[in-house]
């Protein structure tokens, strides 16, 4: 790791790591020390913290995951530069979003990426085009990286027909680690900043509330997790627990023994998801990471995968990761808060993409994106089939003129390959099959209506 540049602090948490999986440990977190969590403060009772949240504005900086590139839509470069609305990429609506925050309170409010080795240089190259949301602290730091491990023996993989094939990011984990390598941390409290609100890139909804942040600030709290209510789409997706002696952890899937799958599902026991946006007080982080001699003690997560993804038959690896949000069991008095789905709109797929094309959402001047006051909080559905509109340039092509109208859909499935015109408005719930290989046309200006259309 030495060799390849790893920073010392990285090279501790990773031993740290290793030592658990040599002494056997697997990671999993079974119910026993995983219980259900009742009573979590709900974000829309906090708006008395409101002024809290203004004084302490200028103590915040807004950081943004940004490691993950396109790649399952087909894409090479970072998924914060994929177009989502009205031409603007994830990063585009970012910066829009903190130099609006900016105008209206005078505040400093840095925004800082974590990136990737692949990330960073693209990233750079975009951020250049909005030279206004430059700061006093610079505008990025990157993501470490650590060796595979062999399942077989423990040892370090080898590929010899691809090396770098055998480094690994360490999952969102890393941040602490990343904050203390890079520097970043240093220059942030060097600088006055308290409080760094985190969430990852391709979530719109994630940003600086004043509530929120004065609630931070008013309690003290030293760590702080957005959670939200798990649904049937969201129950194999890690959940809030609380152990024995009361501690909040987070449990993620990879963490769940495989003959308790079916209580981890269970959203009425388990009822609060993590969203992945968190806040942190750097003077807290900075205590937790001197006090244990730059290593934070977050649960093992061992991620079990072919060394080359591209070849299945290659040897089996695990990849020795954490989870950002584990560390709310790091922290003395750390807390969860319940928001409303508004603060979480991900996009993992093209699917998730052309809703937000549509005009189901509104982008706002100071870059908010919401659902269309019509839609009456409700989030239109939409399932493209893969196989024909799993890909970026694929979507682009069977919606040529743009998405079609959302605002009345509940519902909408297309199953083969259908290709769309312009002005289409979509009502109700509406099925389109094509299980032809040729590909069918929905006309310029058509208003499909709820029911089920089939060519063939």
């Amino acid at each position: 790791m030495r060799a390849g540049g790893v920073a010392d602090v990285v090279v501790a948490n990773f031993r740290h790591q290793y030592a658990r999986l040599l002494a056997g440990e697997t990671g999993y977190v079974d119910g026993s020390v995983a219980g259900p969590v009742d009573g979590v403060p709900d974000a829309a009772a906090l708006a008395g913290y409101r002024a809290a949240g203004a004084a302490a504005l200028d103590r915040a900086v807004v950081l943004k995951l940004n490691g993950g590139l396109g790649t399952s839509m087909g894409l090479s470069g970072p998924k914060s530069l994929i177009p989502v609305k009205a031409g603007l990429s994830f990063l585009d609506i970012i910066v829009q979003q903190v130099l609006a925050l900016r105008a209206a309170t005078g505040a400093r409010v840095p925004l800082v990426w974590m990136n990737s080795f692949a990330t960073q240089s693209p990233t750079r190259a975009a951020l250049a085009l909005h030279p206004a949301v430059a700061s006093d602290v610079p505008a990025d730091f990157v993501q470490n990286r650590v060796p595979k491990v062999r399942a077989a023996d423990l040892a370090p993989a080898e590929w010899p027909a691809d090396p770098e094939k055998t480094w690994c990011p360490p999952g969102h984990g890393d941040l602490y680690p990343a904050l203390v390598a890079s520097g970043m941390l240093d220059r942030l409290l060097a600088a006055g900043y308290e409080i760094a609100f985190v969430s990852n890139a391709d979530n719109l909804g994630a940003t600086l509330d004043l509530d929120l942040l004065g609630y931070m600030a008013a309690e003290d709290l030293p760590f702080m997790m957005e959670v939200a209510d798990r649904t049937e789409a969201d129950r194999k997706g890690g959940h809030l627990a609380r152990r024995p002696d009361g501690r909040l952890i987070l449990r993620e899937v990879a963490q769940c023994p495989p003959d308790e799958i079916d209580a981890f599902q269970d959203i009425a026991r388990y009822r609060y998801f993590n969203t992945n946006s968190i806040w942190i007080h750097l003077p807290a982080l900075h205590a937790v990471m001197a006090r244990g001699g730059g290593v934070i003690d977050l649960p093992l997560i061992r991620n079990r995968k072919p060394v080359d993804p591209a070849r299945l038959d290659s040897p089996t690896v695990y990849q020795l990761e954490t989870a950002m949000g584990a560390a709310i069991a790091v922290f003395d008095g750390a807390r969860a808060v319940r928001v409303s789905r508004d603060r979480f709109r991900p996009v993992k797929t093209t699917s998730d993409l052309l809703g937000l094309w549509s005009d189901a959402y509104v982008l706002h001047a100071d870059g908010r994106l919401a659902l269309h006051p019509d839609r009456a909080g409700e989030i239109p559905i939409v399932a493209l089939d893969d196989r024909h509109f799993g890909l970026l340039h694929d979507l682009e092509a069977r919606f040529p003129a743009g998405a079609p109208s959302l605002i009345g859909c509940r519902r909408l499935r297309v199953t083969g390959d259908v290709r769309f015109g312009g002005g289409v408005v979509v009502e109700g719930d509406v099925d389109l099959v094509n299980p032809d290989p040729e590909p069918r046309f929905v006309p310029d200006g058509a208003r499909l209506r709820g029911g089920a259309a089939a060519w063939g």
